[in-house]
């Protein structure tokens, strides 16, 4: 069985990467692992095409358009050249993308199309209460009609974007795998006290901005707090420059020695990073189902996550973490300022959490049902 899978995240050394990416990596490198045959094509913005091996992962990067006008179009004929040229040696049974991605491809193709639903645009717009991009939610139903097949990353993606766009295929939630090998049961003589770790894109809808303004009211209670924002950095809708840059006017004088933003890491330091944080916090506005979290949970850390969207399927509350309102400063302080004054509830949440990641989301189980997935279509 052969799988190519489209994104232009996979990750590349120097390079940042996105929770698409990571996912595909993992997925794809598994997959391998089980005597699958994958397969990555990517728009990069590089002059010459290039390909690497990825532990037996082929990747296959093509030059990105230059056109002006048309580049979504141009770009998609390069990947479907590279998709012939590719299923000439080594026979193509599916093709996996994101929920856009098909808009421009021949609905008769030869080849399976999965679209795997990781948050596409209608679903983002309407749970962020952003304006529709027509142009976007048109080639989103257009590449949803040339689907074979379709699966999410949650119940809530899914159930979500179905009713948005009236779909009428099945969808088959099949969650988001964390490689529990690599983020391992943290070792509790590691935590730094009160120190809070939030991973993920520095952007508003992560819900960053909340979570710097909820921090006066915790160190009111505990002065030594510090927090740590990892992940690149994005350009602020308000001021149409580094949403970084942004943040930092929230940040006082007082504040300032509490907070480190690092940029983005490599993925192989996120585990010491999030094994020294006592608390592990992410208020984003909106999931699909995010790896960072399952990441977090899959250490055994305590988490205070998100009451949105997705958030109650991926923590149970006062089981494995916490849940706040992502746009409630002050819930996410108490929400905080609980897990430091009762750490023994804390630990307990962490546990259980590890707990369910490895019945829930565990690669080995996750990486069978995949399989299982894709050999029921080809």
């Amino acid at each position: 069985m052969h799988i190519c899978f489209l994104t232009s995240e996979y990750p590349k050394e120097g390079k940042t990467q996105g929770g698409v990416g990571s996912f595909v990596q993992t997925l794809g490198r598994e997959l391998v692992k089980q005597g699958v045959k994958v397969s990555v094509i990517g728009v990069a913005s590089y002059d010459k095409a290039e390909k690497e091996d990825d532990l037996g992962v082929d990747i296959y990067r093509i030059p990105s358009s230059k056109w002006r006008v048309g580049k979504f179009y141009e770009n998609v004929k390069h990947a479907l050249s590279k998709i012939k040229e590719i299923d000439k040696t080594n026979p193509i049974d599916i093709i996996e993308g994101t929920e856009l991605l098909f808009a421009f491809f021949p609905k008769h193709l030869g080849i399976k199309k999965v679209i795997r639903m990781h948050g596409g645009h209608n679903y983002l717009a309407v749970t962020l209460k952003r304006k529709i991009n027509r142009w976007k939610s048109f080639q989103e139903k257009r590449s949803f009609s040339r689907a074979d097949k379709v699966l999410a990353v949650s119940d809530f993606v899914a159930n979500t974007t179905k009713e948005l766009l009236g779909l009428k295929k099945p969808i088959k939630t099949i969650y988001n795998l964390v490689d529990t090998e690599k983020f391992y049961q943290a070792d509790i003589a590691k935590v730094r006290s009160h120190k809070l770790v939030c991973v993920g894109t520095v952007m508003e809808e992560k819900g960053v901005r909340q979570l710097v303004l909820a921090l006066p009211k915790v160190l009111e209670k505990f002065p030594d707090t510090s927090l740590d924002l990892i992940g690149r950095d994005s350009i602020s809708k308000l001021t149409k420059s580094s949403y970084t840059e942004y943040l930092r006017s929230f940040i006082d004088e007082k504040l300032e020695s509490h907070i480190n933003i690092t940029g983005p890491l490599p993925h192989a330091a996120i585990p010491q990073r999030i094994e020294e944080a006592e608390v592990c916090v992410y208020p984003s506005h909106m999931e699909a189902m995010p790896i960072a979290w399952l990441e977090a949970l899959g250490m055994g850390k305590p988490v205070i996550a998100s009451q949105t969207g997705p958030g109650p399927e991926a923590v149970e509350e006062g089981k494995t973490g916490l849940l706040c309102d992502p746009h409630n400063s002050d819930d996410i302080a108490e929400k905080i300022i609980y897990m430091f004054e009762h750490p023994e509830d804390a630990i307990e949440m962490g546990n259980n959490a590890r707990k369910d990641v490895l019945a829930r989301f565990g690669k080995d189980s996750i990486i069978q049902e995949n399989i299982d997935f894709y050999r029921s279509i080809v």
